[in-house]
């Protein structure tokens, strides 16, 4: 992957959810393109290893353990991030959860928790950052969405109203905020190669592939390619879009 294409040097980013999978590719690619990173989760160990592996390239990172759907937390990972840096340059509100039941066994309690990590919590993020990026005229805001939130998908109901919500969300929050110069963006990402897929039974996988057009799933790399775009001055005239980034699975 060739980083540089997008250089970030001098920026500051945020990226939730950055222990593993997506988030943590998103980090590095954004390292790598010259950002100093703030990485959030709840996994300190996780974060950790994800920092010494950016510091260890000659980038800067810090990590600060929160739970994303606290509006406390997330309130007090601006001021870490400010508190270091003296600003925020980028947020991607990537930390989610996606349990698999069906609409009618899904409990209040479990409705409730998908929202609140997926929805809401991006929510809390959004407003804490955004006063400093509105404040200072500039940011760049990416919510990783799902192709799940556009066409929905069995056995996933929550998890798909939470990720349709966090587009609502992304569009409207754009209107708000463009002014300021404040870009909102949101990448809708079918089926990547993570340590989730990684687990399906072959035959499911099987089953999946041939619902996807380019008959491959998609890499980490490939959304965070996609996030440096929406992060640097390449993007600067959009906001509210949402990027598919499927294999095809939405046409």
């Amino acid at each position: 992957m060739v980083w540089e294409l997008f250089d970030l040097t001098g920026r500051v980013a945020v990226v939730t959810g950055a222990s593993r999978g997506l988030g943590r590719a998103m980090a590095v690619g954004m390292a790598k393109a010259g950002a100093s990173m703030v990485l959030v989760s709840r996994n300190l160990r996780l974060l950790e290893e994800t920092a010494e592996f950016i510091t260890a390239r000659g980038a800067k990172a810090i990590v600060t353990t929160a739970d994303v759907s606290s509006e406390k937390d997330m309130e007090n990972m601006a001021d870490v991030a400010m508190k270091e840096f003296g600003k925020i340059d980028i947020l991607v509100n990537n930390a989610g959860i996606a349990p698999m039941n069906t609409a009618m066994n899904i409990s209040a309690e479990e409705w409730k928790m998908v929202m609140d990590t997926n929805l809401n919590s991006v929510f809390y993020a959004c407003r804490a950052v955004g006063r400093q990026m509105i404040e200072a005229k500039s940011g760049k805001i990416i919510n990783i969405s799902s192709i799940v939130g556009i066409r929905g998908n069995t056995g996933q109901c929550n998890y798909s109203a939470s990720k349709a919500g966090l587009i609502g969300l992304t569009k409207s929050l754009a209107r708000e905020v463009a002014s300021r110069n404040v870009m909102i963006n949101a990448i809708a990402p079918g089926y990547i190669e993570t340590e989730m897929t990684g687990k399906l039974d072959e035959k499911i996988k099987e089953k999946l592939l041939t619902s996807i057009p380019t008959g491959k799933l998609g890499s980490p790399e490939d959304v965070a390619m996609t996030a440096l775009f929406l992060a640097s001055k390449d993007s600067d005239y959009m906001t509210g879009a949402v990027l598919s980034l499927d294999g095809g699975m939405g046409i």
